[in-house]
């Protein structure tokens, strides 16, 4: 992969995600992570211009 950089969570949500990972059978909650952030953003592949990722993300109700 690339260079490795920090990300601030709540401690709350970060529980959250070690119990699902686990659950999950992840090896780490990083790696669940990852395969999050990276099936979320494979949606927006394709996508020619930011008007086009404004329009995607409204389809997904991250935006109004």
């Amino acid at each position: 992969m690339g260079k490795k950089v920090k990300v601030k969570l709540d401690k709350e949500l970060y529980q959250k995600i070690e119990k699902v990972a686990e659950v999950a059978g992840y090896s780490s909650p990083e790696e669940f992570v990852i395969h999050v952030l990276e099936k979320e953003i494979s949606q927006f592949e394709g996508a020619d211009s930011e008007e086009e990722i404004k329009k995607r993300l409204k389809g997904l109700g991250y935006i109004s």
